[in-house]
């Protein structure tokens, strides 16, 4: 998709609100029940000279915002790529209080969501159409239109390299791989990335997240990625995503069903690795490192077992209740290094982590914890500028208690009640210091949906890579 700015051409589209439906040819189709003007109505038809009409609906005109715009215009484009429509005009006036940067990103970003597709094991792929959008804001504000159309496109091409990466089996992304995709892509913007081995792991004593990784064949990997673009602050933000490549479960095995799509357990990897690209690819202000330890949980005669006791990076022993309670031992590492090793002063943790989330919340929304409430607001401003939702679960101290052994310092598993917290709160007590601002974001549901939700179609979604540039980059 191509996108022009203050140019005429191609079919012109014509928005309509809902509350002020004007003309016969529009009150006739009012009547027949095919457009009536309400957001996220769509309607293409050829009129008696078979001249193609495109028909928006804007809903009621105070009640536009971002996220009705990217649903409308992620409909919009659909329409036009089912019926091959080459080149489309677009009129956009001001909308309600929306300013015309917001607004041109916004449909921007709906109109790409329509273009994304997963077809690359299939052999008999059928070439998409490829759109151009003249887009013509109001007069005198191509400059903001441009802009806001510009980084719609950058975060659009992040947040589609986070879906293919979590939608690839595990045959095609494991440990090395998903490293050699982090270094090609995010070196090509300015990011440092490192790779760290099983001897150089081992050297760093990541002893937890060694035992999740040891009966796979495929060697772990430590992924570590550093950009700095603010020199002046002495802040640094980590972000750790979970990047298990595939979970059977270890010797507390999944259901065979239950493991089809397990390639998707490294989903926080692929946030983190999209988030990364997104902030040094529109030249953010800010210093982030991120980290993944990527490994596979699988079988084998030296695979780790529940019942055993292991250590960790930090000094911490763990009882091992549940070999599939894996993603929390390597996050546990991975924060630790990320805080000791790197010197992060606030870190984000990513992971599709439980199922008590997606039970407790859907595919629609992600879980959260944290432990300080203005880092968590800055979050809350960020998923309202993305159209994300992200719910902030409770963290009493009892909470805590469930995650303490009789006979080492942590288990990891406090059971079958409140899951999602107690894995949150597991995960935060491998901090280098426990007054560091932190958040935990389980994705479990929605890093991969099973049913379409608005302009996200099933597979792989590439939630929250939005909501972490808008975040660190300060544009909520």
């Amino acid at each position: 998709m191509k996108f022009n700015i203050a140019k005429k051409g191609g079919l012109a589209a014509q928005l309509v609100f809902e509350d002020k439906l004007e003309g016969s040819y529009l009150n006739h189709l009012k009547e027949k029940e095919l457009f009536s003007g309400k957001a996220e109505e769509v309607y293409y038809t050829l009129d008696s000279n078979l001249k193609a009409q495109l028909f928006i609906g804007l809903g009621k005109e105070e009640k536009i915002d971002l996220e009705v715009l990217r649903k409308t215009f992620f409909k919009a484009a659909s329409e036009l790529l089912k019926n091959k429509v080459e080149e489309v005009e677009l009129n956009i006036p001001k909308l309600n209080n929306l300013c015309n940067y917001k607004t041109a990103e916004a449909i921007a970003e709906g109109m790409l969501h329509a273009t994304y597709k997963y077809d690359k094991f299939k052999s008999d792929r059928k070439e998409q159409t490829e759109i151009t959008v003249n887009y013509n804001p109001e007069k005198g504000k191509e400059d903001r239109a441009e802009k806001g159309i510009n980084e719609a496109v950058k975060l659009m091409e992040a947040v589609f390299l986070t879906r293919d990466l979590v939608n690839q089996p595990a045959n095609v992304i494991y440990p090395e791989t998903l490293a050699k995709i982090a270094k090609e892509k995010l070196e090509a913007k300015g990011v440092k990335v490192t790779v760290h081995g099983k001897k150089e792991i081992e050297a760093l004593k990541m002893e937890a997240f060694l035992n999740v990784a040891r009966a796979s064949t495929k060697e772990p990997k430590l992924i570590v990625m550093e950009y700095y673009n603010n020199p002046g602050s002495n802040e640094k933000i980590a972000l750790v995503g979970k990047g298990l490549t595939y979970d059977s479960g270890g010797y507390a095995i999944k259901p065979a069903t239950s493991m089809v799509d397990m390639f998707t357990d490294m989903g926080g990897s692929g946030t983190v690795i999209g988030a990364m690209h997104a902030l040094a690819d529109l030249k953010a202000k800010v210093n982030v490192v991120a980290v993944v330890a990527s490994c596979e949980n699988m079988i084998s005669g030296d695979g780790y077992r529940n019942g055993d006791i292991i250590g960790s990076m930090s000094g911490k022993t763990i009882e091992i209740i549940n070999t599939d309670a894996e993603g929390r031992l390597t996050l546990a590492d991975a924060v630790y290094y990320a805080t000791n090793n790197l010197g992060a002063t606030k870190l984000i943790d990513l992971a599709t982590l439980t199922g008590a989330c997606v039970s407790a919340l859907g595919e629609q929304v992600s879980g959260a914890v944290t432990n300080n409430d203005e880092f968590f607001s800055e979050l809350v401003k960020a998923n309202e500028r993305a159209g994300e939702l992200v719910w902030r679960m409770p963290t009493i101290e009892y909470y805590k208690k469930m995650n303490e052994s009789k006979v080492a310092d942590l288990k990891n598993s406090g059971g079958k009640l409140g899951g999602m917290m107690t894995a949150g709160l597991f995960v935060g007590s491998f901090l280098a210091k426990e007054d560091i601002p932190w958040i935990h974001i389980d994705i479990a549901g929605t890093a991969y949906i099973t049913e379409k939700f608005g302009y996200l179609k099933e597979n792989a979604t590439g939630t929250l890579v939005k909501s972490l540039y808008y975040m660190l980059s300060k544009e909520a």
